[in-house]
């Protein structure tokens, strides 16, 4: 088979112009022919390189707007044919048909337009790439002959070895042609995945309308890898990290400091992260195995901090920290007393990162929001798709159902501790009071236990306090827990068959109880 080929002739049409003409230069001064299309030709040309109109190439002219300028047998002939095979070299011989040794592009940018909602159905249909992707499937196919980049970052490595072997080795040859499979298996899953959306043709000139009512036929998707993780939830397990390549949330975080992050440190930061964009004031949750141990609001993040840390210290010890503001540096003067393994905020401020800096292990990320519109979960055998949980409710929705009202403290702590019940792992019961998780039973197998755990585990005082369900009480018995414990007023979803007999019980202990409608289990 080939080992080193050289570079004689090289096709470049790309959308995203990043250090192409760098790129030109070297190939140019290795004795590389420049052929190109439209404005890529025009990019070289005024930076003063020699190029090869397409047209001159295949002697017929660029037409259709652009739409066929490289669908010719004079392109994909010089790129497809076998160098050591003596038929193909005499077809193109007979129809002087010129080798193509590289070819170099990328994509018109389908995704970008796509997300512009002011972009019309035709401008959209028009940046569906044609020409593109067939030279790049071309090109890779034949990668025993021609080299396929379509990666800007793989430019300064290929000039390198072209300069110092005088041509590509097949191992590169071979890289670059998975790579460009790659591309052209994401542009066209990004192309499905949009035109599903949009439930008729539009007419050309109107926007289109996306909707996310209805799931997808097929599940495509590409995830470009982030980082490989030292292992998994354990040392025995692999684990790696993929990224929808918005570069929000976790997965798009930026890492300031600190130890690399591990899955388990992954996982983590995600919920506490979730749950503190539940707030809008200020706030800090603190996680221990995607179970909340601290949550709190407050005037500001030192504050909401101190209030979380009260809730549970020990179990803070060697957790994970979700922030909701930027952290200055009087929160980070006290978060640094604490043992932590990560946190998550939108930003650090100069004087907070200083503090932080002494503590070399202590990872330190910042995080934009994300969208996420549904969440995957892997069983054997296949994948579940759902919405994510982004329901609320709001005073106004809840429904009293107990002759006693809720007081306007308790209204207060009653929806606060709502939101943060649907980050605890089901069955799930929170006290709360005052805007601060005081205690949480998680993960139990009745919702008795977790209302008996969740009094057991706390540290501050739970008289005066309120109490959350994230699914409905199938007997007075649990809520009669949670009242012994010192709750006075309870919210939860309601729709038992026994609603009336827990109604009864709530009126009966003379607390206040509100209905949501709404359940949060989260398995």
């Amino acid at each position: 088979m080939s080992g080193i080929k050289p570079v004689k002739r090289a096709l470049l049409s790309v959308t995203d112009k990043t250090s192409l003409v760098d790129f030109a230069q070297h190939l140019a001064s290795a004795g590389v022919e420049l052929v190109s299309t439209g404005g890529t030709a025009r990019t070289l040309r005024e930076a003063g390189l020699k190029v090869l109109d397409i047209s001159e190439l295949t002697g017929f002219p660029e037409m259709l707007d652009g739409r066929v300028k490289t669908l010719h047998p004079k392109v994909h002939g010089g790129i497809l044919h076998i160098r050591g095979n003596a038929e193909h070299r005499a077809a193109v011989e007979a129809h002087a048909i010129q080798p193509i040794d590289m070819v170099v592009v990328n994509l018109y940018a389908f995704e970008k337009t796509a997300a512009n909602p002011e972009a019309s159905f035709a401008h959209l249909i028009e940046n569906i790439d044609i020409g593109g992707p067939s030279m790049v499937r071309s090109a890779a196919k034949n990668f025993e002959d021609v080299a396929i980049v379509t990666a800007a970052a793989d430019y300064p490595a290929l000039a390198e070895e072209l300069k110092s072997t005088g041509g590509l080795s097949r191992e590169t040859r071979w890289k670059l042609a998975k790579a460009a499979f790659a591309v052209t298996a994401a542009y066209d899953t990004a192309i499905a995945n949009a035109l599903e959306r949009i439930d008729s043709a539009e007419q050309p000139d109107v926007a289109p309308h996306f909707t996310d009512a209805e799931f997808p036929k097929a599940l495509r998707v590409n995830y470009p890898l982030q980082m490989s993780l030292r292992y998994g939830e354990n040392p025995h397990q692999k684990a790696a990290l993929y990224s929808d390549g918005t570069g929000t949330g976790v997965a798009g975080c930026t890492q300031l400091q600190g130890k690399e992050l591990s899955y388990n440190n992954l996982v983590d930061l995600d919920a506490c992260w979730e749950l503190v964009q539940e707030f809008d004031k200020p706030g800090v949750a603190i996680i221990k195995h995607t179970n909340p141990c601290g949550a709190a609001t407050g005037a500001t993040i030192l504050e909401a901090y101190q209030s979380a840390l009260a809730a549970d210290p020990i179990s803070a010890f060697g957790g994970v920290i979700g922030i909701n503001r930027e952290v200055d540096e009087a929160a980070a003067e006290e978060i640094a007393k604490l043992f932590v393994e990560a946190i998550a905020a939108p930003s650090f401020s100069e004087g907070a990162k200083a503090r932080f800096a002494a503590k070399k292990n202590l990872r330190l990320v910042e995080v934009r929001p994300s969208t996420t519109a549904r969440v995957v979960k892997q069983v054997s055998g296949g994948l579940l798709l759902q919405d994510a949980d982004r329901g609320h409710v709001t005073a106004d929705e809840l429904k009293v159902v107990t002759a006693r009202k809720p007081t306007e403290d308790e209204l207060e702590a009653l929806l606060f501790a709502w939101r943060v019940c649907k980050h605890v792992k089901s069955n799930a019961i929170v006290y709360a009071k005052n805007g601060q998780l005081l205690a949480a039973g998680a993960g139990q197998t009745s919702r008795v236990d977790a209302a008996k755990f969740g009094a057991m585990k706390a540290v501050l005082p739970l008289k005066g306090c309120v109490a959350a369900s994230d699914a409905f009480f199938p007997f007075p018995d649990g809520l009669e827990v949670v009242v012994a414990s010192g709750a006075t007023a309870v919210i939860q979803p309601g729709g038992s068959v026994k609603d009336a007999d827990v109604i009864a019980a709530a009126d009966k202990l003379g607390i206040a109880m509100v209905f949501t409608g709404m359940r949060h289990f989260r398995h």
